[in-house]
C-alpha cells in the first residue's frame, strides 16, 4: 500500500473544470513533483491535498485513511508556501514554534523541537531575528524548519523558488535537497519549472489541461515521453511532422514531413506515431566537407540520420554553444559544448544523431 494517495481528484468551479480524475501516490520518504503551466492544475490539487478547497470527487488517503473530510488543521500537513508567509513581527524561533503552540505541546517539548529544527536548517544563531533581518535564503529555510517541526505526514512545497532571483534559486534548491534527503519525509513540490522538477523528484507528475498526461521518473520522462506536450515541456526539442512508420526487426523508419527517411528504435503501437523528437544535444555537427558525425551505425554498415545542412546561426552562451541549422524544409537546433572554429553561419554542416535519440510520440491534437 502506498503511504499517500490521490485517488480521481476532481474539483470544477461552476461549469469549469479545474481538474479532472487526477490520481497518482507517493510512497513514504518519496519526493514527487507536480510540474506543468499555469492554469493546469497542479495548484488546486495542492490546495485540495492541503484541505483550503473541498474537491468535488474523489478521495486523498494518508496510511490508508481518507482526510477528505477533515478541516486544514487535522491534517498533519507541513506546508511551505511560495512567499513563505513569515509573520514578520515574530522573531525566528516564534514563526518556527507557531504551529506547535497552536497544537498545544508542552513548553518544553516545544523548545526542544524547534531548537532541533533551527539546528536543521542552520539557523539557530539567529533565533532572536525577525525575517525583515534575514536574507531571502534564510527566510526560506525559516519556512521550511516551520512546516518540518509540526512533524508532517506529509510535506507540502507550494513553488519554493519563485520569489528568488536565478543564482540564489540554484543554492537554495540544493539546499532544500539536502534537507529533505537528511528528514526522509514524504514531499508533494508543485512547480512550472521543469529543472527544479527533475533535480529535486524522485518522480514527476506532469500535468496540462486538468488532467496528468504522464507519470514516470525525470529519466523516464524525458527519453521517453508519451505526448508532443511532454516531449516540448520537459527540456528542449526539436519535433518533426511523421507522415508514416514502418518496422524492421530492431529498427523503425519514420517519413517524416518534408525531410525524408529517419531511423529510430522501434515501438509498440507505431500506428499512433504523429510525430518524431529529437533532443538538441544529442544531435552531433560536422563538416560537409567530410569529418566524423559521430553516428551510430547500423548493422551492414548503414548510416541512419545524416542529413547536409546551412548554419543559419550560431549563439554562445558560455557553459553551451547554441546552433540553428536549415535543414531541407526544418530548422533544427543543435546545442555543444564546443564548436569546430570552422563552423559558423553559412557553413555547409553534416547533421546526424543515433537512432536512440529518435523518440517516436503520438497525440496529435495534443
Amino acid at each position: 500500500m502506498s503511504y499517500f494517495e490521490v485517488d480521481h481528484l476532481t474539483h470544477l468551479y461552476g461549469e469549469t473544470t479545474a481538474i479532472q480524475e487526477v490520481s497518482f501516490t507517493i510512497a513514504a520518504g518519496e519526493r514527487l513533483c507536480l510540474l506543468g503551466p499555469s492554469g493546469c492544475g497542479k495548484t488546486t490539487t495542492l490546495q485540495a491535498i492541503a484541505g483550503f478547497i473541498k474537491p468535488s470527487m474523489g478521495r486523498i488517503l494518508i496510511g490508508g485513511s481518507d482526510i477528505i473530510t477533515l478541516p486544514p488543521e487535522e491534517r498533519n500537513i507541513g506546508i511551505m508556501f511560495q512567499n513563505y508567509a513569515l509573520f514578520p513581527h515574530m522573531n525566528v524561533f516564534d514563526n518556527v514554534a507557531f504551529g506547535l503552540k497552536m497544537r498545544k505541546t508542552p513548553r518544553d517539548e516545544l523548545e526542544s523541537r524547534v531548537n532541533e529544527a533551527l539546528k536543521v536548517v542552520r539557523l539557530e544563531q539567529k533565533a532572536s531575528r525577525l525575517p525583515s533581518q534575514l536574507s531571502g535564503g534564510e527566510q526560506q529555510r525559516v519556512a521550511f524548519a516551520r512546516a518540518v517541526v509540526i512533524r508532517p505526514r506529509l510535506l507540502l512545497l507550494d513553488e519554493p523558488f519563485s520569489n528568488l532571483d536565478a543564482r540564489l534559486r540554484l543554492t537554495m534548491r540544493n539546499e532544500l535537497l539536502e534537507l529533505l534527503e537528511g528528514l526522509e519525509i514524504a514531499t508533494l513540490m508543485v512547480t512550472h519549472d521543469q529543472e527544479e522538477a527533475m533535480s529535486i523528484g524522485d518522480r514527476i507528475v506532469v500535468m496540462h489541461g486538468g488532467r496528468i498526461r504522464q507519470i514516470g521518473t525525470p529519466q523516464t520522462l524525458y527519453n521517453a515521453p508519451n505526448s508532443r506536450f511532454v516531449g516540448e515541456f520537459l527540456g528542449d526539442s526539436n519535433l518533426l511532422p511523421v507522415r508514416s512508420v514502418s518496422s524492421e526487426g530492431r529498427v523503425a523508419r519514420a517519413i517524416v514531413e518534408g525531410l525524408g527517411e529517419v531511423r529510430a528504435l522501434p515501438v509498440e503501437a507505431v500506428a499512433s506515431v504523429h510525430h518524431l523528437l529529437v533532443r538538441p544535444e544529442r544531435i552531433r555537427l560536422s563538416s560537409a566537407s567530410g569529418a566524423s558525425t559521430e553516428q551510430l551505425p547500423l548493422a551492414g554498415g548503414d548510416q541512419p540520420n545524416c542529413f547536409e545542412g546551412i548554419v543559419e546561426h550560431v549563439t554562445f552562451l558560455g557553459p553551451r554553444i547554441e546552433v540553428r541549422v536549415r535543414v531541407r524544409n526544418h530548422v533544427v537546433q543543435v546545442f555543444r559544448d564546443e564548436l569546430d572554429l570552422g563552423i559558423q553561419a553559412g557553413s555547409r554542416v553534416l547533421v546526424t544523431w543515433p537512432l536512440q535519440a529518435s523518440i517516436l510520440i503520438g497525440d496529435a491534437d495534443d
